[in-house]
């Protein structure tokens, strides 16, 4: 019998093939997943009150296909002699002027403030409201560029919160029945079709999601894409366990969850690119992962363990997850799954809404508040990497459970410190949400800890279904943090979604002994 690998160069042409697969699956994974994410409430705000804005577009315009600056609602009331500027004399009159001042700021130099480019008139454009609407300076503004500027009132209105809540828990089922569903089809069909499958799946309906004209829709086309995100996961994981040798799999977890970071760096990146643009335009980019199955299907072929056992064993069903020794594993493995990744993800999303609702934050322009949002939750994936290749040592070093228990307990600690104060926006957005997303290396380590905890007929399904029967656990945790968090702030139910972490960690103490030395155990 030959030597196990031991550096990247001595893997086979199929290792190193499986390994590229799985690796750019989970990273376009990370991609499509959080795509909604970074635009949720801004998009949700549209979609909710498009009629309402459209109509409002429509006044405004005139029958024209933009709204021009000199039909600016303050200008309109402040020109008296309508020739499109404004003189001192005619912005002081119309200040003076209850009903007209409301519109405008009353003070001393106003005028000059005003007044940008000093040639003694304020024009429309020079309106500071209409020139945070005017996003790519034209003077005018097209229907995208109102419907972002004036979806932004609605931002923090209680119906949009809920639907995009709603959206969320759509997009966790889904996920959670994608991993059931593609994971029992990659013990039955295999793993290097089925991951084709899931791919294909998320890309598509990620890409549909462009053409959303209601919330509803928005919902169906994450719920759809969601069943191919979690069916990458389970197959993805599967296939590396199979196929990488088992003394490297605290490594192979930290960089397979590590594709997912990046993955999310990418539609980080491109939201920051489109930063002020309609933000419907960021699903486009989620039909990129649908070339990645020519490779699929060309260049990778099943794994042997797989191939030896579909062809000599009975197939078992589903309900062989819980029976015998099976049953411990799979409800000890669903308690995990279900309390730390309803914490995570109530974090993950609630956590961008609620930087921008902060009073500092929301005076800000749609392009300066997109771009702090961004440039944050670049920070926080940064940390997530960092965290999983720490987890991935101390895994290596002192195993599975004591690993997962030590991280569940950073989470515990660092979001309580995180939410219990208060912090300024930098200290928030620079320190503590990095902070906490540090301790989420830990999931990165599901992907070579659940597989082989399972039978290999029976693999893909155990874990699919376990570690996605979280995220309905997940889902129902995002609609109940937007009911109980009062108007706009969300730092309360941050503070006590932490505390989730604690049943976790109860949980993980009846994981099976020999997941305590995973270098070095069979299998």
């Amino acid at each position: 019998m030959s030597a196990p690998p031991t550096r990247f160069r001595d893997l086979s042409s199929q290792q190193r093939k499986s390994g590229l697969a799985a690796w750019l699956g989970w990273l376009f994974d990370g991609l499509d997943m959080h795509i909604y994410t970074m635009v949720a409430v801004g998009f949700v705000a549209i979609l909710v009150n498009r009629y309402t804005l459209q109509g409002g577009f429509e006044a405004l315009a005139q029958e024209g296909a933009s709204i021009r600056a000199e039909q600016w609602p303050a200008q309109v009331a402040l020109d008296a002699n309508h020739d499109g500027r404004l003189t001192k004399e005619e912005l002081y009159a119309g200040i003076s002027n209850p009903l007209i001042g409301a519109l405008v700021p009353d003070h001393g130099s106003l005028f000059d403030r005003l007044d940008v480019d000093k040639d003694g008139f304020v024009s429309a454009a020079e309106w500071p409201s209409f020139a945070k609407a005017d996003q790519n300076r034209s003077g005018d503004l097209s229907r995208d560029e109102w419907e972002v500027f004036a979806g932004n009132f609605h931002a923090a209105d209680d119906a949009v919160k809920e639907r995009s809540s709603w959206i969320q828990a759509a997009f966790l089922i889904g996920w959670a029945l994608g991993g059931a569903f593609f994971g029992r089809l990659g013990d039955l069909i295999g793993r290097s079709r089925a991951l084709s499958l899931t791919i294909l799946t998320y890309a598509l309906f990620t890409g549909l999601s462009f053409f959303a004209q209601t919330w509803w829709h928005l919902l169906l086309f994450r719920f759809l894409a969601a069943l191919g995100i979690g069916g990458e996961w389970a197959v993805g994981s599967t296939l590396l366990a199979e196929t990488w040798p088992r003394a490297w799999r605290p490594w192979t977890a930290a960089v397979l969850q590590t594709a997912v970071n990046i993955g999310i760096l990418g539609a980080v990146l491109v939201n920051g690119f489109l930063a002020g643009h309609h933000p419907r335009w960021i699903f486009l980019i989620g039909i990129i992962p649908a070339m990645l199955v020519f490779y699929i299907r060309r260049h990778v072929p099943e794994p042997e363990t797989w191939a030896a056992a579909h062809s000599t064993h009975e197939r078992p069903s589903v309900a062989s997850l819980f029976r015998g020794e099976t049953r411990r594993i799979t409800l000890t493995t669903i308690g995990i799954c279900a309390f730390s990744l309803t914490a995570w993800w109530a974090f993950l999303f609630w956590q961008a809404q609620y930087i921008r609702v902060l009073p500092e934050v929301s005076a800000l322009s749609p392009m300066d508040r997109d771009s702090l949002v961004t440039w944050s939750f670049g920070w926080l994936m940064v940390a997530c990497i960092v965290g999983n290749f720490v987890a991935g040592a101390l895994a290596a070093r002192f195993g599975y459970k004591a690993t997962l228990l030590f991280m569940f307990g950073g989470f515990v600690v660092t979001m309580c410190g995180a939410f219990g104060a208060v912090h300024s926006v930098w200290a928030l957005t620079r320190f503590w949400m990095p902070a906490v997303g540090f301790w989420s290396g830990v999931f990165g380590l599901f992907t070579m800890l659940l597989p082989p905890l399972f039978p290999t007929l029976l693999r893909t399904t155990g874990a699919g279904f376990c570690y996605n029967i979280g995220r309905i656990a997940a889902a129902f945790g995002t609609i109940f943090a937007a009911q109980i968090t009062p108007g706009s702030g969300f730092s309360t139910t941050l503070f006590y979604d932490g505390f989730l972490f604690i049943p976790a960690m109860i949980f993980t103490l009846f994981l099976p002994k020999e997941e305590e030395a995973p270098v070095s155990a069979k299998g």
